[in-house]
């Protein structure tokens, strides 16, 4: 019998068996369906599950745009930028470490959440519309201690809003964008006081290389070396962890 057939007939021996196997083992099945909805219950429950699904969808985004990671990443961003590496560490690395850094700054933050509204929530203490209310003010007291008034003041006037009298009186749209200028201006500003000793090191490189008369050879190739034995003997990646984590305290 040749190898063809043989491989023919065990395929449908595998057909075959397929149905008994999901009869023999009681294979659950998953049906969805649309239907007129009669009731408004039916018709509430299925915006609830359809804004669920959307909420879902938006979470992660909306979560690190609301914490401390766009800074974190954008500062390792500039350490990898500065020393020359161009993958390394690689991308996976450099979003990992951002991620567990912000896990890590924000646990204050996600424990006053747990408690004051995840916990309440689920022994059926407090509703959803207060669990969600008592959920984001943790999450806007901490954009509110690193949001600038410049940038809460450019977004407001932006939207056209009165000025607002206190700080409950701002909106949370109007406070998530501003709070990201203001994280993006930090981070930058970090990432110049990163660059400037790198350069001093490719200036320092490109000049002696002019003096030895080697114009064809590229300062960066030299440089490169010293650059990084420079991060290394500095213990650089403690410095600029330490740094990043003391920026929000």
């Amino acid at each position: 019998m040749s190898r063809r057939r043989i491989c023919f007939i065990g395929f449908l021996l595998l057909c075959l068996a397929i149905p008994w196997v999901a009869q023999a083992q009681d294979v659950p099945s998953v049906t969805f369906n649309m239907q007129e909805g009669s009731d408004p219950e039916q018709v509430s429950m299925a915006l609830k599950i359809l804004f669920a699904l959307t909420i879902l969808t938006v979470a992660p985004t909306i979560l690190l745009m609301t914490t401390s990671f766009v800074r974190v990443v954008i500062v390792l961003s500039f350490v990898r930028q500065a020393m020359g590496v161009r993958n390394m560490p690689p991308n996976q690395v450099i979003v990992g470490l951002a991620l567990f850094l912000t896990i890590f700054i924000m646990s204050p933050v996600m424990q006053t959440m747990n408690s004051q509204a995840l916990q309440p929530y689920l022994n059926e203490e407090i509703g959803e519309k207060k669990a969600l209310t008592q959920a984001v003010e943790p999450m806007r007291e901490f954009m509110f201690s690193h949001v600038r008034e410049k940038d809460l003041r450019l977004l407001v006037n932006i939207a056209d809003q009165e000025r607002p009298d206190n700080l409950q009186d701002v909106s949370t749209m109007t406070l998530i964008p501003a709070f990201m200028i203001s994280e993006l201006k930090m981070a930058f500003q970090i990432g110049f006081m990163i660059f400037v000793p790198f350069l001093i090191i490719d200036m320092v490189t490109a000049s002696v290389l002019m003096t030895m008369g080697m114009l064809m050879l590229p300062p960066v190739i030299i440089s490169l070396p010293f650059k990084v034995l420079l991060f290394v003997l500095v213990d650089g990646w403690h410095l600029v962890v330490g740094s990043l984590v003391q920026s929000f305290h």
